[in-house]
């Protein structure tokens, strides 16, 4: 049974819960924690970016690659650690000699890669244009871009999910250059998968001039990230955090640092601790919430290692006299 499906009656402490619409349950849910805004929504909202070291050093590395024209960047990291969100902030912030190109989902075959080049640089060619034509069409359109001083940026997102030949594909795009630069650099964010895909084009792996990875956030960090998505959303930074460090130490076990296990975890204590008429989530709640929640890791209790430790002990033990009572 899920955590979320508890009956009034058995709530730590009643409270009246307004019932009209699930929007008047969220408009109390903020009210209660002095929020303005939901803290811990899943899309890539760059107004909650969190400059973790991990994601401060990748966010430089894409400002210095890009002020000096370089033509490949790429940028990885397991599922959930920030990527997109990292990919958004970085074309909310280009100059305003930069023109992206943007692909969030390059599932495409060779064919659709160029086609959707060219829909971003603003041509409408039809699927049955040659591969030549839609190049050539690129090619024109990014020199006269460059002769006016335009930066463009082919920015792929979940670049991991591409065939090879489509790579090959981009790669080619990069050899698009005038005298001086590049026509084109090209930032791949995607998941590790990705450097086995990079892997098996060794022409490709060696154009990469820069890279970086994003990790899960440390313990502190988590603490860190939890607050500043809290202020971000609205609450009141001289009030006491709403996550104290016991339940930061249990939600980072349960999320492995990882942001968007971390927000779906918090998210759900803080409802409960609503619904219970609580000023802030404690254990119990980010264990249940915990418990809810697919991607999470299992939070085992003190007195379950204990009994466990107790257990192995008593089993070697009987093991022991076992193993004695057949020798004699």
């Amino acid at each position: 049974m899920s955590a979320f499906a508890v009956p009034a009656s058995t709530l730590a402490t009643p409270i009246a819960v307004p019932t009209p619409t699930p929007a008047g349950h969220t408009l109390s849910y903020l009210a209660h924690f002095g929020l303005g805004e939901a803290p811990f929504g899943l899309t890539p909202d760059t107004d909650f970016f969190f400059a973790s070291p991990s994601h401060r050093e990748a966010l430089d590395t894409l400002r210095y690659a890009l002020a000096n024209g370089e033509g490949f960047i790429r940028i990885v990291g397991n599922v959930g650690t920030g990527k997109t969100l990292l990919c958004r902030t970085l074309l909310a912030e280009l100059s305003a000699n930069a023109r992206a190109l943007y692909l969030p989902n390059p599932a495409l075959d060779p064919a659709g890669i160029l086609l959707a080049v060219a829909a971003e640089l603003g041509f409408e060619l039809a699927a049955s244009e040659s591969a030549y034509t839609v190049q050539r069409s690129i090619e024109t359109r990014l020199i006269d871009l460059a002769q006016v001083g335009i930066q463009v940026v082919l920015v792929i997102d979940e670049a991991q999910a591409m065939a090879p030949q489509s790579l090959e594909t981009v790669r080619l795009l990069s050899n698009l250059e005038s005298e001086k630069r590049k026509l084109l650099s090209i930032v791949l964010f995607g998941q590790p998968e990705l450097d086995a895909r990079l892997d098996a084009i060794p022409q490709f792996k060696t154009r990469i001039s820069f890279h970086d990875t994003l990790r899960p956030l440390t313990r502190d960090e988590l603490a860190a990230y939890l607050e500043h998505r809290l202020v971000r959303a609205g609450r009141d930074r001289a009030v006491a955090p709403l996550f104290s460090a016991r339940t930061v130490a249990a939600l980072h076990a349960a999320s492995g640092g990882v942001p968007r296990i971390a927000n779906v975890i918090a998210h759900k204590a803080l409802m409960l601790a609503w619904a219970r008429g609580l000023e802030r989530p404690g254990k119990r709640e980010v264990r249940e919430a915990t418990h809810d929640t697919l991607a999470a890791r299992p939070i085992s209790s003190p007195w379950l290692r204990i009994c466990a430790g107790i257990a192995l002990v008593v089993a070697g033990a009987v093991a022991g006299w076992l193993v004695q009572n057949a020798l004699t």
